[in-house]
C-alpha cells in the first residue's frame, strides 16, 4: 500500500455515542443513495461523495452555534447534513427540484441553507469565508466561520493570500483541512512539497491535528479548536487526516484496490456495523426508511423551471444634468465615498496603500482612514483575496468597496468576480445578495506602459448578475457612489471603472453654446450632450473618451460646420439599449468609440444589437490599435484613439 503513515493509526478507539454514530451513518447512507439514484438516471450533474470522511462534518457541527457560518467546497454534503439533517431539501436540490434548498439552481456543489454555504471552485471559498469572518468581527457577534478545504486546495494562491490577511487582522476563522491524500486522481506526493501544518504556521496561525479513525478524539479536538477561535478571535488551522473511500466523482477512481480495501477495513462505521450490530442495525433500518421517504418527498416536487436574470429597462425621463462645476474628479469620488461612509456604518473600504497619509495611488481615499478608523484598511498585494473578502463581507450584509490599484490587475481577481460575486444570488436562489463594489482606474495616456495602461473592462462585461459602470466628468461621480452604496438601488456586485486621465479634470456639466448635457433619469443613466439643432453625427463613447469626444465635437463644428452630439452611458452592463437607441438615431450616423481594443468590444456589441433591430444607420467603430500600449508618449498617442482620429473618422463617416 502507498500511504502507510495514516494506515498505522492504532486500531482501538472510543466509540462515539449512538446519536453521533447515527448522524455519521445517515450521511453515508444518504450519499450511497445518491450514487444509486445517479446510476438510475434520477439525478443531474455530478456527485462528489465524502464517504469515509463523514466524521469531519460531524465533529464541527457538534460545536458550532446558530450564528456561526460554515463554508464548504464541492464535497459538501456531509458538512451540510451534519449541521441540518435536511435530507429532503438536499435530495431535491441535487435532483433539480423546486423544493431543493436552492430551488435546484445549485445542485450538488452549490448550496446555501442554515448558515452553510458551498462553492465548487477550489480555493476561492477561503477569502470569501475570511470576508464573512471580518464581518462577524466588525459586528462583535462572537460568531466564527469554518471553511473546509482539501489537501489538493493547498496548491491555490487564494488560500495563502487569505491566511495572511486572516492572521494579520485576527479574524475568527477556523480552516479545516480534510487531508484525504488525493487531489481528484493525483497522489499527494506528486504535487505537495513541505509540511502541511508549516504552511499555516508560516503566517503565525496555530495548528491542531486529528483524524477520522478516532472520531471521539476528533470531536474533542475540534471542540477545543472552535473554542479557541471564538475566545481569541484568531484563525486556527485544523488538519484532519482521512481517506475518501469512493471515487472522486461517481466512478473515476484509479487508486490501487488493495490500498482502498485497507482503508475500508479500518473505517469506523464499517467496524461499528460489524462489532455493534445490535446498535447499528436498528439505526440503519430507521435511516433507510427516512431516506426512502425523503426521496419520495423530493421527487413529488416539480422540476425547477428556468428563471432567467432578465434586465428590465425603465423608460427614460430625460432631464438636464444638474452638476455644479469646480472640483476635480478625484475630489468628487472622494466626497462620494466619504458621504457613504458617514451614512452607513456597514460601508468599508479595502485596498492597497489606501490609508492616510498615502491615500491611494491616485489619492482618492486621502484622509478617510483617519476619519473612519478601522473602516478603511490597507491590504497586502493580494487582489484575489481583496475581492474575495469583499464578496464574503457582502454576503454577510456589509457594503464593501474594494480598490484594485490599476485596472490591469482586475484579471488577478477575475475568479472572484465571475465564479463567486456574479453567481451567489442566482445559484443560492435569491436567499442572499452580494453588493460588493470593485472600483479601479482604467486607461492610458499617462505613460505607464503595457501593463498599467489597458482598458480591460470588456472582459468583465456580460456576466449575468453583475453591473459595470464607467464614470466621466460630465456626471457627478459622488452621486454615483452615494447611490451605489445606499439601499435605493438593486444590490448587485458592481465594477466601477474610473478612467485615470480624468482624475485631475474639473468635473461639471458645462457645455458649448448651443449644447446641453442631459441624463436619462435612470439610477446610472445614459448621458447625452444634446444639440439645439438637428445633429449631423453622433459620437457614442464612455469613460475617458467623453473628454476627447467633446473636443472632437467642437472641432467638427468650428472647422467643418458639422453638428456632433455625444452619447455616453454610465452603465455599460446591463446595457440600456432602448434608451441609447432613442437618442443615437437622431443623426443616423454613429461613431462608436472605446479606448480599449475593439475586437469583441462593447461598441461591437452595440452595433450587433442595432443590426438585429433592423437599424440602417451608418456606423463606424474607433478603438485602440491592435497592439500593446508603449510607454513612450508619442507612440502611446498613436496607439490610443484621440481627438484628431475622432474628427477624421467622423468626416469619413459623413462621406
Amino acid at each position: 500500500m502507498h500511504h502507510t503513515e495514516i494506515l498505522t493509526v492504532e486500531s482501538d478507539l472510543m466509540w462515539p455515542e449512538k446519536r453521533l454514530l447515527g448522524k455519521a451513518l445517515g450521511i453515508r447512507l444518504f450519499e450511497q443513495r445518491l450514487l444509486k439514484l445517479f446510476g438510475e438516471g434520477r439525478l443531474f450533474g455530478t456527485v462528489h461523495t465524502c464517504i469515509g470522511q463523514e466524521w469531519t462534518g460531524v465533529a464541527v457541527a457538534e460545536h458550532v452555534r446558530a450564528g456561526d457560518v460554515l463554508f464548504s467546497n464541492h464535497r459538501c454534503h456531509g458538512h451540510y447534513l451534519a449541521r441540518t439533517g435536511n435530507y429532503v431539501g438536499l435530495f431535491a436540490e441535487i435532483m433539480g427540484r423546486a423544493a431543493g434548498i436552492c430551488g435546484g439552481r445549485g445542485g450538488s456543489q452549490h448550496i446555501c441553507d442554515a448558515n452553510v454555504f458551498s462553492n465548487g471552485i477550489q480555493g476561492g471559498i477561503v477569502p470569501v469565508a475570511a470576508g464573512i469572518a471580518m464581518a462577524k468581527k466588525q459586528a462583535g457577534t462572537g460568531d466564527i466561520v469554518v471553511v473546509f478545504i482539501g489537501d489538493g486546495t493547498l496548491g491555490e494562491g487564494a488560500v495563502y493570500e487569505s491566511m495572511n490577511l486572516a492572521s494579520k487582522w485576527e479574524l475568527p476563522l477556523l480552516i479545516v483541512l480534510e487531508n484525504n491524500l488525493y487531489a481528484q486522481s493525483t497522489d499527494q506526493r506528486e504535487t505537495l512539497s513541505g509540511e502541511i501544518e508549516a504552511r499555516a504556521s508560516a503566517f503565525g496561525i496555530e495548528t491542531m491535528r486529528g483524524d477520522t479513525w478516532h472520531p471521539q478524539e476528533l470531536i474533542e479536538t475540534t471542540g477545543v479548536a472552535v473554542e479557541r477561535v471564538r475566545k481569541h478571535s484568531r484563525p486556527l488551522f485544523l488538519r484532519v487526516d482521512t481517506y475518501r473511500l469512493m471515487a472522486h466523482s461517481k466512478s473515476d477512481d484509479n487508486r490501487e484496490t488493495t490500498e482502498v480495501d485497507g482503508y475500508w477495513e479500518r473505517d469506523v462505521l464499517e467496524r461499528a456495523m460489524k462489532e455493534h450490530a445490535a446498535v447499528m442495525d436498528p439505526l440503519e433500518r430507521d435511516l433507510l426508511a427516512e431516506l426512502d421517504a425523503s426521496v419520495e418527498m423530493a421527487e413529488r416536487s416539480p422540476v425547477a423551471r428556468l428563471d432567467e436574470l432578465t434586465h428590465t429597462e425603465q423608460p427614460a425621463a430625460w432631464r438636464a444634468v444638474e452638476f455644479e462645476p469646480g472640483q476635480r474628479m478625484v475630489n468628487r469620488i472622494y466626497e462620494g465615498l466619504r458621504t457613504a461612509l458617514a451614512a452607513n456604518a456597514k460601508v468599508l473600504l479595502l485596498g492597497e496603500d489606501i490609508e492616510w497619509p498615502y491615500g491611494g495611488a491616485f489619492k482618492v481615499t486621502k484622509d478617510l482612514s483617519r476619519d473612519f478608523p478601522g473602516r478603511v484598511r490597507n491590504t497586502p498585494i493580494s487582489e484575489l483575496a481583496i475581492t474575495g473578502m469583499a464578496n464574503g463581507m457582502a454576503l454577510a450584509g456589509m457594503r464593501p468597496v474594494a480598490e484594485i490599484m490599476f485596472g490591469d490587475f482586475t484579471m488577478l481577481a477575475a475568479d472572484q468576480w465571475v465564479n463567486h460575486a456574479a453567481k451567489f444570488e442566482y445559484m443560492y436562489n435569491g436567499q442572499v445578495t452580494a453588493p460588493m463594489v470593485l472600483r479601479t482606474p482604467m486607461g492610458g495616456k499617462r505613460g505607464y506602459g503595457p501593463t498599467h495602461s489597458q482598458s480591460l473592462e470588456k472582459h468583465l462585461l456580460g456576466v449575468p448578475g453583475t453591473r459595470v459602470l464607467a464614470l466621466h466628468h460630465r456626471y457627478d461621480p459622488a452621486s454615483v457612489y452615494e447611490r451605489l452604496l445606499s439601499d435605493t438601488v438593486r444590490p448587485l456586485p458592481t465594477l466601477v471603472v474610473e478612467n485615470k486621465i480624468l482624475y485631475g479634470e474639473r468635473a461639471g456639466a458645462e457645455a458649448a453654446d448651443g449644447f446641453q448635457w442631459f441624463e436619462s433619469g435612470h439610477d446610472f443613466p445614459v448621458t447625452w450632450l444634446r444639440a439645439a439643432d438637428e445633429p449631423d453625427v453622433t459620437l457614442v463613447c464612455y469613460g475617458g473618451m467623453v473628454q476627447d469626444a467633446e473636443r472632437a465635437a467642437e472641432v467638427l463644428f468650428e472647422e467643418h460646420d458639422l453638428i456632433a452630439e455625444v452619447v455616453a452611458p454610465i452603465q455599460l452592463y446591463p446595457l440600456q439599449m432602448e434608451t441609447l437607441g432613442a437618442v443615437m438615431g437622431r443623426s443616423g450616423r454613429l461613431l462608436l468609440v472605446e479606448e480599449g481594443h475593439g475586437f469583441c468590444g462593447l461598441m461591437g456589441e452595440m452595433m450587433a444589437r442595432m443590426a438585429e433591430q433592423g437599424c440602417n444607420w451608418k456606423m463606424r467603430r474607433v478603438a485602440s490599435a491592435e497592439q500593446h500600449i508603449p510607454s513612450a508618449k508619442p507612440l502611446e498617442m498613436e496607439v490610443l484613439p484621440g481627438v484628431e482620429r475622432l474628427v477624421a473618422e467622423a468626416l469619413e463617416l459623413m462621406r
